[in-house]
């Protein structure tokens, strides 16, 4: 019995052990528009990935679309405590209220994809760099005309920025006829797919050149599925972050390029600067730590998963 006993303490001695040591953690609080959503998912692990080597204690929250709940989530993680906060692509502009919190509480908040401003610490994976050599190529391989369906969201500031500099490109190219739709989070594929319905009912093939966009892949990725029902081999498609799904499609010859973001790496980036952040205090200076995007065609596809097989997911 006194063997028994000495037992049941020394568990729950190790037990009490185990939660103080949890407890000393620092909270790391990451609230993404999307969390199942591959190209955050990815930003996520390689968050998590840096947390656990710093010592953060990490919790993700899914802001499912909101900012009003992305608000609710960073005001909730102040409450809590937090050492540090992700605000992962809301702009900054739309979590005003999570930023005043926490700025009142001396808790660094960075982004991914929101922007600089406002009490912003430091940002990375911002929108309009890594879209560009796509836009690039799309508007090369129309020769500067034909009509492009362009898939939107407003609601993050990465889509914000892509569609602002596809804008200032095409100005240039008075012969590209655009129409724009705007997707849902969530709902993207199911959007992507009856946008390009509705689309390619009034461009029916053998009429120009024609080219689909979406302002990251999963909208374009649906919009394949309208064309693979169909059997439209005639549009081209473009999107951007370079998510698994998107690199099959190019390699299988549905999409034309994407742009391979390592939000993995990203992600491992941002919570490695944490640490200069918070030891700085009033004396940081906000910047952006961007890693450069990979342009990803059907001509090189093959030499891109030969070097990165983990962009697969496998």
């Amino acid at each position: 019995m006194r063997k028994l006993k000495m037992g049941l303490l020394g568990a729950t001695l190790l037990l009490a052990a185990t939660a103080t040591q949890a407890m000393a953690k620092p909270l790391l609080g990451i609230v993404s528009i999307s969390a199942t959503e591959a190209n955050n998912a990815r930003y996520i692990k390689g968050a998590e990935a840096a947390g656990k080597e710093d010592g953060w204690a990490v919790s993700v929250v899914d802001a499912a679309g909101s900012a009003d709940q992305a608000n609710s989530a960073i005001q909730n993680f102040v409450e809590r405590g937090a050492g540090a906060i992700i605000d992962m692509v809301f702009p900054y502009s739309s979590i005003g209220a999570g930023l005043f919190a926490a700025r009142q509480a001396h808790i660094p908040v960075v982004t991914w994809g929101g922007g600089l401003g406002s009490s912003v610490a430091a940002t990375n994976g911002s929108g309009a760099p890594i879209a560009k050599p796509v836009i690039d190529k799309m508007v090369s391989d129309l020769g500067g005309k034909g009509d492009l369906l362009a898939l939107t969201y407003r609601t993050g500031e990465v889509c914000r920025e892509r569609e602002v500099l596809l804008d200032q490109v095409l100005a240039k190219y008075r012969g590209i006829h655009v129409t724009k739709n705007e997707v849902r989070i969530p709902g993207y594929f199911e959007d992507g797919a009856q946008y390009a319905n509705a689309w390619l009912a009034s461009h029916p093939a053998g009429r120009g050149n024609l080219a689909i966009w979406g302002c990251w892949d999963d909208p374009a990725i649906g919009a394949i599925s309208a064309l693979r029902q169909q059997g439209r081999t005639d549009v081209r498609v473009y999107g951007v972050n370079g998510n698994a799904q998107a690199i099959e499609n190019i390699k299988e010859g549905y999409m034309t390029a994407t742009a391979w973001e390592d939000s993995y790496k990203e992600g491992f980036a941002m919570v490695k600067l944490l640490g200069k952040i918070k030891a700085a205090g009033a004396n940081w200076k906000p910047e952006a730590v961007e890693v450069p995007a990979v342009l990803i065609t059907q001509s090189n596809v093959a030499a891109f998963i030969k070097a990165h097989p983990d962009a697969l997911g496998k």
